[in-house]
């Protein structure tokens, strides 16, 4: 008889989900993490601390109460990396311990090491001291990494990735950011907020290329009044480190000096340590492992979950992989994982959409109408002192079906979720327009926005049946 029945490698959102998921469905459940990794990445060097970073920065900017109170209005003249780190290093004590807790609560051991294959049912546990455990079913939850280019010489004080810039001493006055993705785009949002001279250098020729293309140029709208700079279409040739800096050579013959430069290259899954040739596993060049729709890998009792599957690679569906993952792996039902899945993107300002894009439904003939609410037209805008925000709903011009939700400003990523909802329920853009919202609040840009498509969509029916 083996060890457990489950046995989990890492335990970040997917790790755990999928652990504690076994625990309540009564197997025997191990979960195996590095001492100081205890929530993955995920708490350690990813979501948690990136995005409570965020917060600080917002707060102690001020950047938020600057139309009500004034340009120079902030809470604390000089911003360092202690105050920022203090309130960061706060909430990552906070959350390893509900971890610790519901591991414990769920009867889930914790076996603290690196944990690698000895052959498809066996994992060897590198710690304090060495161990072999056995499992009917793993659960692979590794996660990722920065991806690191071997053509950039990383010191992680001057030419860093965005795990180092989490450990920064200062707060840089200039700072080059290499690739305009998810991570480079926050980051790059979050210091031009503390008043960093912020340069993006993006080979392609627009960032975000998977968003609400007008949702993208209000975004870079206001990173340019934060006095970012921007370099799309070009490319990296090289990066100097000098005595005071970093100099950042392009392709095209700019030259851009800057006291930081962070690469936001991706990010690699972490599976060089597994040694899944002894499973019968391999992963792509990337560390990815494929999996099938059930999260089963080629090896049908070795499931992936999280990162280190690719795409979406967020928090919160790693957390539902995981879920579904231990549930199949137990034998029991699954449902399909829901498709209506929200992307948030933590930049200054934030976005969040779910569904289609205009440019998606466009490119699949499915008509459309847009409807648009604006902050600055609702009174809860006025009183936060947001001008900029707005919220766009796709709806479908044929059954007036909600096919896509954009969000653009303060609180998008949890505003989204109304429109995820209705989606889900398969709601039409009547239901938003006879709805009654708490006044005043930024949800009811819903119903700003509904009546906004639902008057064009009658005025083209009116002009149409005209003609």
């Amino acid at each position: 008889m083996a060890d457990f029945d489950v046995v989990v490698l890492g335990s970040g959102p997917g790790g755990q989900k999928a652990a504690i998921a076994a625990a309540k469905l009564g197997r025997r459940v191990a979960v195996v993490e590095k001492r100081h990794m205890i929530g993955g990445v995920c708490i350690n060097t990813g979501t948690i601390p990136s995005k409570t970073l965020r917060e600080a920065v917002l707060y102690l900017t001020g950047l938020n109460q600057r139309e009500l109170y004034g340009a120079s209005y902030r809470v604390k003249d000089e911003i360092t990396v202690a105050d920022l780190g203090m309130r960061t290093q706060h909430v990552i004590g906070r959350e390893i311990q509900v971890i610790r807790s519901q591991l414990a609560r769920n009867h889930v051991t914790l076996l603290q090491g690196t944990g690698r294959f000895l052959d498809e049912h066996t994992i060897g546990v590198t710690g304090d001291e060495e161990k072999k455990i056995t499992a009917e079913k793993i659960v692979i939850a590794t996660g990722t990494s920065p991806a690191r280019p071997d053509s950039v010489e990383f010191d992680d004080r001057t030419v860093i990735d965005s795990d180092a810039i989490l450990r920064l001493d200062r707060v840089p006055e200039t700072l080059v950011v290499v690739g305009a993705g998810v991570i480079g785009i926050e980051y790059a949002s979050m210091f031009a907020a503390l008043g960093t001279k912020v340069t993006v250098v993006e080979r392609r020729e627009r960032m975000l290329e998977f968003a609400d293309l007008e949702i993208v140029e209000a975004l870079k709208y206001h990173l340019r009044d934060l006095a970012v700079t921007f370099r799309f279409g070009e490319n990296v040739a090289a990066v100097e480190r000098r005595p005071r800096g970093a100099l950042t050579l392009l392709e095209s013959g700019k030259k851009i000096p800057a006291d930081c430069v962070m690469y936001s290259a991706g990010r690699q899954g972490k599976t060089a340590e597994l040694c899944l040739e002894a499973a019968g596993l391999a992963a792509d060049d990337r560390g990815r492992i494929r999996v099938d729709d059930n999260f089963a890998t080629e090896v049908p009792h070795i499931y992936a979950v999280g990162d280190v599957i690719g795409f979406p690679a967020l928090a919160a569906t790693s957390m539902e992989q995981g879920r579904l993952a231990a549930q199949h792996a137990c034998g029991e039902p699954v449902a399909e994982m829901n498709e209506l899945s929200p992307i948030g993107i933590y930049t200054i300002p934030e976005i969040s959409f779910v569904g289609k894009s205009e440019d998606e439904l466009t490119r699949d003939k499915i008509p459309f109408e847009v409807g648009i609410s604006r902050y600055r037209e609702l009174a809860r805008g006025q009183i936060i002192g947001d001008s900029y925000g707005m919220l766009k709903l796709l709806v479908s011009s044929e059954d007036r079906r909600l096919l896509g939700v954009h969000v653009f400003g303060t609180g998008a990523t949890e505003l989204v979720h109304i429109g995820q909802t209705v989606m889900g329920c398969g709601g039409t853009v009547d239901y938003l327009v006879n709805a009654v919202f708490n006044y005043p609040t930024l949800a009811e840009s819903y119903k700003v926005a509904a009546l906004d498509a639902m008057n064009k969509m009658r005025t083209v029916a009116r002009l149409t049946a005209e003609m």
